[in-house]
């Protein structure tokens, strides 16, 4: 992204956002409640137009919102179902692989909406995860996770940059923080790298 402005009536939330997610990296996104973290992943991934500036992506983009994208009506194998065909994947194996990576492999013929809401997320995960692309972008994709599972989440991303695929992550946790290789801040619009953003 380069010089990307977003304005939302006369209040702009990004002022001139410049970053590069290098492939093969693990990168954290901090800001106040409010601060547009949001709307710039939202930008990034291609759901909203910037008002100016450039966003370039490469390959694949996988992008875990902060309000799950699923029916309440559907199973969780039928979700994966639905995803496979979207994605154009042979198999949902990688799906439910990671489904069990994350503690619940036995939930594929529940209904999503008798899921926990921590169950909730780990499916929303899995759906932005399972056709490995490029980059990952995800809005506290931990939420309602036991520190069981929060474990296991680092132990998963950790294993996606390690493979080449770019992670971004928007994180409230302070003790997280060390797990990334760099870290922003958005403070007015603006993003802010390194040590000042801690």
């Amino acid at each position: 992204m380069q010089g990307v402005w977003k304005s939302y009536g006369t209040r702009a939330v990004l002022r001139g956002v410049d970053v590069v997610v290098e492939p093969g990296s693990l990168v954290g996104l901090v800001g106040e409640n409010g601060a547009g973290k949001t709307t710039l992943l939202r930008v990034m991934v291609g759901e909203l137009a910037p008002d100016r500036g450039t966003v370039l992506r490469q390959g694949e983009v996988g992008y875990s919102p902060q309000d799950t994208v699923i029916n309440p009506l559907l199973t969780v194998a039928q979700h994966l179902e639905l995803f496979q065909v979207a994605y154009r994947l042979p198999d949902v194996e990688r799906a439910r692989t990671l489904l069990g990576a994350l503690g619940c492999r036995d939930v594929l013929e529940q209904r999503a909406g008798t899921l926990s809401g921590g169950t909730r997320q780990k499916l929303n995960l899995v759906l932005a995860l399972m056709h490995q692309p490029t980059l990952l972008v995800l809005d506290e994709p931990y939420q309602g996770f036991d520190w069981d599972t929060h474990q296991a989440f680092w132990r998963l991303a950790h294993d996606l940059r390690d493979g080449g695929q770019s992670v971004v992550v928007v994180s409230h946790l302070i003790h997280d923080l060390q797990r990334f290789d760099t870290v922003h801040e958005l403070r007015d619009g603006v993003l802010i790298e390194g040590a000042r953003a801690l």
